[in-house]
């Protein structure tokens, strides 16, 4: 509690109006001041009187401008003190306190070169002031002291104030770096997640649509292929769903309400699902084969996901405009790369996809693992490809 009640105290003196500093600072030298006048004296010492009071106190009123005009402030309090001394006979002061307060503010504040002048003028001044009182080493070398400590003191307040800037400038910087940082990353995550959402839901209203239009001319001439057609439908339809909740499981936050179903967190689908994939595409009436080839490994799950997602667009993109019969998905596994190669006999880029955004979400994805992706005319110029190549790592 103690130290908490300190850093209330500290806190609000900081925030304090200067010129309430100032004065509460005059203030105080002014109650160390009074200090010789009201205990009790030696009769054979110099009286205490309220001429000799007043003079002290004009002596601390320069304090008040001490933080506005510094050297201004000194000079008021050495003619004072100066008065003071040849004037009258009155208690001296254990400490030159007006002038020590000024010394250190002249060495917080000022430039350099005010300060050194300032400093090689109070030598001087100082030894003259010895030389009409004691006239003294000691008296000399203490006074010296107490001012060069005084000046010291003011300087390394000075260097803690800009260390304590540059801490907090270097502080708000990195404040700045970190939210920008954090603004691009929720970017980057807000594409991924677009990037997802598009491939899940134009491929199931993809497939969804050409069974359906597909249904009624089944239901007049192959009521048993209508059937099929709509338990195509509603398998693709129970995916989509299943991919999606999965996805709104991951972005939710909060934790799950009591009774509240928590949402799936089943991984997202690899390789290991492309052979389910072309299975709906096939049911659509689509000819699509599948195979692979090379050195079949195990690859990271990121990578696996993204090669799902690039075979499940670009199928899509045939089903919706190639107007194809037939289309081929390959994966060669290289000794450092992958390549996944998707070709169709349709339209080609005349069908619409070359510039769609499931396009550009593939390329995204490629360069995403350093890979890159291509598309253009499929073999003997018929028909569209699409190829992305991955880099594998050695011993993946």
């Amino acid at each position: 509690m103690t130290r908490g009640l300190g850093e209330r105290i500290r806190g609000r003196v900081l925030r304090a109006d200067p010129r309430r500093q100032d004065l509460g600072l005059a203030l105080l030298v002014q109650l160390a001041s009074t200090i010789p006048f009201v205990v009790p004296r030696d009769p054979a010492d110099s009286p205490a009187t309220w001429t000799a009071y007043l003079l002290t106190t004009l002596g601390n009123v320069p304090l008040l401008w001490r933080r506005r005009a510094p050297v201004a402030a000194l000079l008021g309090v050495l003619v004072a003190g100066s008065v003071y001394r040849l004037a009258l006979d009155g208690p001296g002061q254990p400490l030159p306190y007006a002038g020590l307060v000024c010394v250190y503010s002249i060495a917080l504040l000022r430039p350099a070169r005010e300060r050194l002048a300032v400093a090689a003028a109070l030598v001087v001044v100082i030894a003259v002031s010895v030389g009409l009182n004691t006239g003294t080493a000691r008296e000399l070398l203490f006074s010296l002291f107490v001012f060069a400590a005084a000046f010291a003191l003011g300087r390394l307040q000075e260097t803690r104030l800009a260390y304590t800037a540059a801490v907090e400038d270097r502080a708000a910087q990195l404040e700045r770096a970190n939210r920008i940082e954090a603004e691009q990353a929720a970017a980057r995550e807000r594409a991924r997640i677009a990037r997802e959402m598009h491939d899940i839901l134009s491929h199931a209203v993809s497939i969804m649509v050409v069974q359906a239009e597909a249904g009624p001319v089944a239901v007049r001439r192959a009521p048993e292929r209508a059937e099929a057609a709509f338990e195509a439908i509603a398998e693709t339809g129970r995916d989509a769903m299943a991919q999606l909740r999965t996805m709104l499981g991951v972005l939710r936050t909060q934790e799950t309400a009591p009774g509240q179903e928590a949402a799936p967190r089943a991984p997202q689908p690899g390789i290991g699902a492309l052979a389910a994939l072309v299975d709906r595409v096939r049911a659509s009436g689509l000819a699509v084969s599948y195979e692979r080839t090379g050195e079949v490994r195990e690859l990271p799950a990121a990578l696996e996901t993204t090669v799902h997602r690039v075979v499940q667009e670009a199928l899509t993109n045939v089903v919706k405009h190639a107007g194809a019969a037939a289309v081929a998905v390959r994966l060669e596994y290289g000794p450092r790369e992958l390549a996944v190669r998707v070709t169709d006999d349709g339209r080609g880029p005349a069908g619409g996809a070359a510039g769609g955004h499931g396009l550009i979400g593939i390329r995204e994805r490629a360069a995403a693992h350093g890979g890159t992706a291509w598309t253009g005319p499929g073999p003997d110029g018929r028909g569209f490809t699409v190829l992305v190549t991955s880099p594998l790592e050695v011993g993946s």
